[in-house]
């Protein structure tokens, strides 16, 4: 058995857009949202890198990654840490990690490679408002409320 749960899984499979943290060659973060994001299997999570230069480039030089993924609604979630691979296009491996992006039709041919976290660690993110006892049905109420708020034509504009 593998590192991710199927809670885990449902997340990422739910949410696509993650947030990768790689370090660059001078020691500092570099924070980009991923949205092609996919489950390989029990243990590895990808994404498909179209406009992403320095996350590939700071993974040649240091192989960690973490990738963050929560609900917003929720307030729930879980970050991914471990090592990741670059699997360029037109490479055996690449080829065989390719399937699942095929969800995204035309975008999937912008694909440059793919960048392949080896789970090592999965550790949950849960906001602050669970420990002063605020429930999931209530946050979600309330971040439901606030996204149709600030949508346009949400429900709650120009009031």
């Amino acid at each position: 058995m593998g590192i991710l749960t199927d809670d885990m899984k449902r997340l990422v499979d739910e949410q696509k857009l993650g947030f990768v943290a790689t370090v660059g060659a001078d020691g500092t973060p570099n924070l980009s949202p991923k949205g092609t994001m996919v489950v390989l299997d029990d243990d590895h999570i990808a994404f498909g890198e179209i406009r992403s230069p320095n996350t590939v480039e700071n993974l040649r030089h240091n192989p960690v990654l973490e990738i963050n993924f929560v609900d917003p609604f929720a307030r729930k979630g879980y970050r991914f840490k471990g090592r990741a691979d670059f699997l360029e296009r037109g490479s055996d491996a690449f080829d065989a990690s390719f399937a699942p992006f095929a969800q995204w039709g035309d975008l999937a041919n912008t694909i440059n490679g793919i960048v392949k976290l080896k789970v090592e660690r999965a550790l949950p993110i849960t906001s602050p408002a669970y420990d002063m006892g605020a429930s999931e049905a209530d946050l979600r109420a309330q971040w439901t409320e606030s996204f149709e708020r600030i949508q346009p034509g949400g429900r709650f504009v120009g009031r």
